[in-house]
């Protein structure tokens, strides 16, 4: 059995997938509100994450919502058309590092938490809630995102190896990418400068 299903269609869904990932929400969305760029202020990230600190909740929530979208559609399409576990996978990566590197904004991106989220959630379901679950505790107790991600992400290919196994590959991949995207933050939680809620 091959391992891509269907080649030419993984292909031109990781190449949507891309594209779409490389759409930062986080800009239309402050335009809408009439918000400063987010990359101009605080962490510099254009993440929802950022535009809370600016924006409120309104806009932050609009902001996790698309970008966890643009990645959930190209990985729930690569199900629809019955592609491999692997395919799937491969599309998912392609949404979050469109995020981390776009094209339309010279390759300089965000962190990927929230298109992760929303291409785990189409592609193991179960493993990512539990990530969300496992962020929104130590969001509770530390009231710092960028640590509540990065334990999030860490803690993806123990539960994906227990829960998912056939997603192991991608929780692994996404907690390397998404960890060395959080490296600042690393270096400002070490040094107690890590602005949290």
């Amino acid at each position: 059995m091959s391992y891509l299903s269907d080649p030419v269609l993984t292909v031109l869904l990781c190449t949507l997938a891309y594209l779409a990932g490389s759409v930062l929400f986080a800009l239309p969305v402050c335009r809408a509100w009439q918000l400063p760029d987010p990359r101009a202020l605080g962490s510099g990230n254009p993440g929802a994450t950022n535009v809370y600190r600016t924006g409120g909740w309104p806009p932050a929530a609009m902001t996790l919502f698309l970008d966890a979208a643009k990645g959930w559609l190209p990985v729930w399409l690569a199900h629809q058309a019955d592609l491999t576990i692997l395919s799937q996978a491969m599309v998912a990566l392609c949404a979050v590092t469109g995020h981390m590197i776009p094209l339309f904004y010279r390759f300089k991106g965000g962190k990927g938490v929230a298109t992760a989220l929303g291409a785990g959630l189409a592609l193991a379901p179960v493993t990512t809630l539990m990530l969300a679950a496992i962020w929104a505790l130590v969001m509770w107790r530390w009231r710092i995102s960028a640590l509540a991600s990065i334990v999030a992400i860490v803690s993806g290919p123990i539960i994906s190896a227990l829960i998912e196994p056939d997603t192991l590959p991608l929780f692994g991949l996404l907690a390397i990418l998404i960890v060395v995207r959080h490296r600042n933050n690393l270096i400002r939680m070490a040094q107690g400068r890590e602005p949290g809620f």
